[in-house]
């Protein structure tokens, strides 16, 4: 029986890669924990938009909490409409849940909105951060992720919503923890092209990217005054984290894209499969990521 069970596990997952080629669109689903997180891999999904691909961001947590003198209703307005101009950048929806940020536990409810919105919206690939990160609220979307992996293709979880007739890839974001387990990329994209468009989305959380996150920092008073000062100062640290993603897994973007292409990529994006939904490999990573090429 448990050979029999591994085996329809096997088709099942090899299912999904096929349902996905057959149909052509692929469908991706960049999961955060606040406005702002999901644009961590939207270098990446800018690439799948210009490919022709369906791209959805999401924040688990309304970021009612990430400012250092509003928040409340006010703020989780003020980040809404910071999101909602971030996806109108990119062209895709940015859909923000309804749990106060700080505050967000991996609830059974919490599961299950996952659950149906990766069923919503047909995902082949779900984006995630991975486990270990210093906040909670990181830490508990990631674990609600990978509570949802699997119980996708389940019908009496969550039965009012159909079911996915394949389980999704589901990949972490790159991070520089290291305890329990440091990332290890399994697939790295060049983003040289759209580098610019993922500052510009950053560039719409002024709440986060130009008030909060320095202030936090104890840099707030090195934010320029000027709007195109300020994007430039916040860009270049956007831009010196892509960079070192290329450069430290330079091997792994010259065995995607060669020797030619791979050497010359000057900024990146890494992620690792969590190993939870169809699992990432040689053979279907030029389907999912079809702009990787040699």
């Amino acid at each position: 029986m448990k050979i029999i069970g591994l085996i329809l596990i096997g088709i099942l997952l090899f299912g999904g890669v096929l349902n996905a080629q057959k149909k052509g669109e692929l469908h991706v689903l960049i999961i955060g924990a606040h406005p702002d997180d999901a644009e961590d891999a939207c270098g990446t999904a800018a690439l799948y938009i210009a490919a022709g691909h369906k791209v959805k961001l999401v924040s688990v947590t309304n970021g009612d909490a990430g400012h250092q003198t509003m928040g409340g209703g006010e703020l989780m307005r003020r980040r809404a409409e910071e999101a909602r101009k971030s996806g109108d950048l990119l062209g895709v929806e940015y859909q923000l849940l309804d749990n106060h940020d700080g505050e967000l536990m991996p609830t059974l409810e919490n599961r299950r909105k996952i659950i149906r919105l990766i069923r919503e919206f047909n995902a082949d690939i779900v984006i995630s951060p991975r486990l270990n990160d210093y906040h909670p609220d990181h830490r508990n979307t990631a674990q609600l992720v990978l509570d949802a992996a699997y119980m996708v293709t389940v019908p009496n979880i969550c039965p009012e919503t159909p079911i996915l007739k394949k389980n999704p890839v589901f990949l972490f974001t790159s991070d520089n923890f290291t305890k329990p387990t440091p990332f290890s990329p399994d697939v790295v994209v060049g983003i040289d092209e759209t580098i610019e468009k993922k500052i510009d989305m950053y560039d719409c959380h002024v709440s986060q990217v130009y008030e909060w996150l320095p202030w936090n920092a104890g840099i707030i008073d090195q934010v320029p005054a000027g709007k195109a000062e300020r994007r430039e100062w916040m860009g270049r640290s956007r831009r010196d984290e892509a960079e070192s993603i290329a450069t430290k897994y330079r091997e792994k973007l010259i065995s995607l894209y060669g020797i030619e292409k791979g050497s010359k990529i000057r900024y990146a994006e890494a992620f690792e499969d969590s190993e939870y939904g169809t699992r990432l490999n040689n053979g279907n990573v030029q389907l999912l990521f079809p702009f990787v090429r040699k």
